[in-house]
């Protein structure tokens, strides 16, 4: 009998996988959507750190033109969350942090409570050192090691790309930056910093944030203070010569900074597709 007969399926009937894809990225997406963001911006004093923390903000809030020596705090409001946005005193690529700005930099945790969500690694693209990774793990180690499972990296000075991908810049500038690619399990950005206002990355970059904050089971929170005086402790013995450093840095050039020269940067003409990505790790 006719009834018996099998229902013929038809095209129609199957959802369309690219559809569908969408559809559970969104989801998922919406599944991590917090209400607020704190952000902590660590970095080199010049590398664009502090434009940075302008950009995610969509105005001028954190002075370019003179180095903080004190973190400071700015909110604003990124697509329907509010984000408070702290920017901590650069460091130093080639000298020790002094002592007061390790202290600065360890009490923006407490200045966006109860702990902030990400801190937010900046990184020039251009050519990065031994001497880059150790300051970066020497800084980083003022939070403990659990701070680099809330880090992610940003990359600035996209331009220096080119038509080479990020990928292949990690890549070519071999194990030092891989390294700290990788203590961030693999999660960085890359943004344009010469866009403010309404910013077309600034909502792919809260959503990945939300991502690690999701992956991660909530914010950041600095164990106990006396691990914090313990990590400035041991930075201080292990750099003797910390306190006459300190007295000589003042207000130093931008020479300073390994990353300050574009002339210095490799050549980076290579063959490639164009490609400012977000980082591979969604």
């Amino acid at each position: 009998m006719d009834s018996d007969k099998p229902t013929e399926l038809t095209g129609d009937d199957f959802p369309d996988p690219e559809e569908e894809e969408k559809r559970l990225a969104q989801a998922a997406r919406e599944a991590n959507r917090l209400p607020e963001l704190r952000l902590v911006m660590l970095g080199w004093r010049w590398p664009g750190k502090s434009l940075t923390g302008n950009t995610i903000l969509g105005r001028e809030e954190f002075r370019l033109e003179r180095a903080a020596e004190f973190s400071v705090k700015r909110e604003t409001v990124v697509d329907g969350r509010r984000v408070t946005v702290v920017d901590t005193p650069g460091w130093f690529s080639s000298q020790a942090t002094p002592a007061t700005y390790r202290q600065e930099i360890v009490r923006s945790v407490s200045m966006c409570s109860p702990g902030p969500h990400a801190f937010l690694l900046v990184v020039p693209v251009g050519m990065f050192t031994e001497t880059d990774r150790a300051r970066i793990e020497e800084n980083l180690a003022l939070f403990g090691e659990d701070v680099w499972k809330h880090t992610l990296l940003v990359f600035t000075w996209a331009e220096i790309l080119r038509e080479k991908t990020i990928e292949r810049h990690i890549h070519r500038e071999g194990r030092e930056l891989q390294w700290v690619v990788d203590k961030c399990k693999k999660r960085y950005f890359v943004i344009n910093n010469h866009v403010f206002g309404d910013h077309p990355q600034l909502p792919r970059l809260m959503e990945k944030i939300e991502k690690l904050v999701a992956e991660e089971g909530g914010p950041f929170k600095l164990r106990t203070e006396e691990n914090a005086a313990q990590n400035q402790t041991n930075n201080e013995n292990s750099n003797p010569n910390s306190v006459k450093e300190e007295r000589e840095l003042g207000a130093r050039p931008k020479h300073n900074c390994s990353f300050s020269s574009l002339s210095s940067l490799r050549s980076v003409n290579e063959d490639g597709p164009q490609s400012l990505i977000e980082g591979v790790s969604d």
